[in-house]
């Protein structure tokens, strides 16, 4: 999308603030006049850290690393959220859009392979006017849009020709469990509905020759300590919707942050046995595009 087309879309973007419901819950809050809605963000865009990251998954990081930019505030409530001072206490640094679009360019310039925005979900128009903002300098990186996957299809939309892979989280098909754990019931709907729509703008990830991707979707699941049938049924549900080769991430790294070292089940490490259950299922489903983690 060429400067001109980021610019009118990032003006469309701002406008819904003034009635936000860039997430399911649709709170309808002016953030334009400072209100805030569930997630706690504003018209301010408050950034946490901008960095060369390592340690997302090969056709993600590459050799040179991913520009990974976090944002502050969050529309969930994971009780085991490993970010929680910034997606739940608000660590981070105000900024403009066009200050973060200098930071663009500077992962740019340190040899990053794409820029990886981290819990987008209440920042659509900001990250929108910061690409604008960066590709007015000459800015050419690769867009990632790193979400929880609690996104709506209205807000999705914006995003069509700005982001060019989509790195949404599905972490539950069973609404009891999304609201005990995230505060969001109404998950599972929501996050079917946001992955097929990242799906119809951009397909399934497909690295170049070198292995880097550089359009699609690739898809994430954590494995949760004592809910290996939910990550079953996550995977059956995938599998039945888009195929054996849809492009999937089972992450091990599970660990009792935040909250969850009073919840009882989840006050624990993620045990080997439990991650080996989740790659033998992944295994007799026939999904055969999945990228795993060492426990």
């Amino acid at each position: 999308m060429d400067v001109a087309s980021l610019r009118k879309r990032h003006a469309r973007a701002v406008r819904t603030l003034e009635r936000c419901r860039l997430c399911p819950r649709g709170c309808g809050v002016n953030r334009r006049n400072g209100e805030t809605g569930f997630c706690g963000a504003g018209i301010s865009l408050r950034v946490a850290a901008v960095s060369v990251h390592h340690g997302e998954e090969p056709p993600i990081s590459g050799v040179r690393g991913s520009g990974t930019v976090f944002f502050s505030h969050c529309n969930m409530k994971c009780i085991f959220c490993q970010n929680y001072p910034i997606s739940q206490l608000g660590v981070g640094e105000r900024m403009s859009t066009e200050e973060l679009g200098e930071r663009l360019l500077g992962l740019e310039r340190k040899g990053a392979h794409n820029v990886n925005f981290v819990t987008p979900t209440p920042h659509v128009p900001q990250l929108i006017g910061a690409v604008a903002a960066a590709r007015e300098k000459g800015f050419t990186l690769p867009v990632v849009y790193n979400s929880n996957g609690y996104d709506s299809p209205g807000a999705l939309a914006l995003l069509e020709g700005v982001v060019d892979i989509y790195l949404p989280d599905v972490k539950y098909v069973s609404p009891r469990l999304a609201e005990d754990v995230s505060a969001t019931p109404d998950y599972p709907a929501h996050n079917a509905a946001a992955v097929s729509e990242m799906f119809r703008q951009v397909g399934p990830l497909s690295p170049g020759e070198d292995g880097i991707a550089r359009k699609g979707v690739l898809l994430r699941h954590l494995v949760i300590p004592g809910k290996g049938d939910e990550t079953e049924k996550v995977l059956a549900r995938l599998r039945e919707t888009y195929g054996p080769q849809v492009p999937l991430s089972l992450m091990g790294q599970y660990f009792p942050a935040y909250q969850a070292a009073s919840v009882p089940g989840l006050d624990r490490r993620l045990t080997p046995d439990e991650y080996e259950r989740a790659v033998e299922t992944a295994r007799r489903l026939g999904l055969d595009n999945v990228f795993l983690q060492e426990i």
